[in-house]
């Protein structure tokens, strides 16, 4: 039997599986036995273990040496230790990606635990009598989800594992002994993301952005209704690993009405409270597309720590989102401003208003910067494919801040239109003698400095109009 390592300090060490990693354990013992703090959130979080949020605690006991268990990728990630004897784990990638079937091979004792990611192979062989192999979960098993296993041959010649006791010794299952070779296994995917209003205009965009990937799964409203709770019910949300909600009530003058509301406030913040308790149930990634309407536009320039001030029904109900998915862990809320993409939006309006002839008046004391849907959801793409950390985040285009007048005298002009038939008036003599109006900031020029620093560089508001205008121009004539 092999003597147990104490005397350890806490430490976790990477290895050549992504996100596998090796934990070293303090362990004190004397004359009665030993301790140790097997599992420390707090101390493993500050030295880089992923907080997994488990949910299930397993032991297998072997009761002799030989016991040889595995290889089994599971659709959730492990924390494994041992409480008493010592094993020979074995671990191999089966996901997609480059390090698909690279191994890795340590001896545990109480000393050491691992942390095993999702999708990675996982195999041991008990080498001393009545050995306690112990992991945790992050999910609770059932037998739709072992249903998502992937399986690995113990003998298979390509990972070549150097077993201490020789398979042909040693105690297998019938199971394990049929699994197929690495050439035969289909890796395991990653977990899907899941798009929540996929039919809008950031939707649209992020079908563009993700044109292509098999790990993203758009909804539209025939499927999630984020006014009905009812259709978030019976989703097997732990096969998703991010949500991104491009769902919203945008009616903003319609929110001040009693029907109105009662909607906006079901879908801007009762659905993404939902959302966010669903993703810390099951350790999501929330993505929430919020607006410049959560602040009151007496600053020049909005931080994204600037204190909440929304000013009519449509920012209330924004800001409360907000407020309700920043309690979730891993979530990006985005602020955004002026969105335009594919449909019905400002500056179609305004095309469609200089090709029929139409001389508008446009507000001009409203100042902002406009947001391409596309550069939405370029942000987004950026922002979960690097890893950048959690948290606010403002997101538009860049560019010189502008009013609406402004942005309709571009169309026109772009259009080859007199950009003198738009007249700028003031908010307040553009809705005299109107009911039912919502308030609006009149300043809206979001502070893109965070977002920046995770080496995300926006792009030019007028240059991404333009091409917008072109685009339409293009259209119009094919059609």
């Amino acid at each position: 039997m092999g003597e147990l390592e104490t005397g350890k300090q806490l430490r976790v060490r990477e290895t050549p599986i992504p996100g596998f990693l090796v934990i070293d354990l303090p362990v004190h013992g004397d004359n009665r036995g030993w301790f140790k703090e097997n599992w420390q959130r707090e101390k493993q979080l500050a030295l880089g273990l992923p907080d997994f949020g488990p949910v299930q605690n397993n032991i297998s006991f072997n009761a002799q040496p030989g016991v040889t268990r595995g290889i089994h990728a599971e659709p959730w990630d492990k924390y494994i230790s041992v409480a008493s004897g010592r094993v020979f784990g074995a671990w191999v990638d089966l996901r997609e990606g480059p390090s698909f079937g690279a191994t890795f091979t340590i001896e545990i004792d109480a000393s050491v635990a691992v942390f095993v990611p999702r999708g990675v192979g996982n195999a041991f062989q008990a080498l001393e009598p009545d050995t306690a192999y112990t992991y945790l979960v992050n999910d609770h098993w059932s037998a739709e989800a072992q249903g998502e296993y992937t399986f690995l041959n113990l003998a298979d010649p390509t990972a070549a594992i150097a077993w201490p006791i020789p398979l042909e010794q040693a105690e297998l299952s019938d199971k394990d002994r049929a699994h197929p070779t690495l050439a035969d296994v289909t890796p395991m995917p990653p977990r899907t993301t899941l798009v929540i209003g996929a039919n809008g205009q950031l939707g649209r965009a992020l079908r563009a952005q993700w044109a292509g990937r098999t790990d993203v799964e758009f909804a539209g409203r025939d499927r999630i209704d984020l006014a009905r709770p009812e259709t978030l019910e019976g989703i097997r949300w732990s096969s998703y690993g991010t949500i991104v909600n491009a769902a919203a009530y945008t009616a903003v003058d319609a929110a001040e009405t009693d029907e109105g509301r009662r909607d906006a406030w079901a879908v801007n913040a009762t659905a993404p409270a939902r959302l966010a308790a669903i993703a810390t149930a099951h350790g999501l990634t929330l993505v929430h597309v919020s607006s410049d309407y959560v602040f009151d536009g007496t600053s020049a320039l909005h931080g994204e720590d600037e204190p909440l001030s929304p000013l009519g029904v449509y920012g209330q109900s924004k800001a409360a989102g907000d407020l309700a998915v920043e309690a979730t862990r891993k979530h990006y809320v985005l602020r955004t401003s002026w969105v335009v993409g594919d449909g019905k939006n400002f500056v179609s309006i305004m095309a469609g208003l200089a090709e029929r002839g139409i001389d508008p008046s446009v507000v001009s004391d409203q100042v902002g910067r406009l947001t391409f849907a596309s550069e939405l959801a370029r942000g987004i793409d950026h922002l979960l494919a690097s890893g950048a950390p959690h948290g606010t985040y403002n997101l538009s285009n860049d560019g010189d801040p502008v009013s609406w007048a402004d942005i309709a005298q571009r169309v026109f002009a772009r259009l080859g239109h007199e950009p003198s038939r738009v007249t700028p008036v003031s908010t307040e003599a553009y809705y005299a003698g109107k009911e039912g109006i919502a308030p609006r900031p009149k300043q809206s020029v979001l502070d893109l400095s965070r977002i920046r620093a995770t080496g995300f560089a926006p792009l030019d508001q007028h240059e991404a109009l333009d091409a917008h205008i072109d685009a339409i121009a293009e259209e119009s004539r094919g059609s």
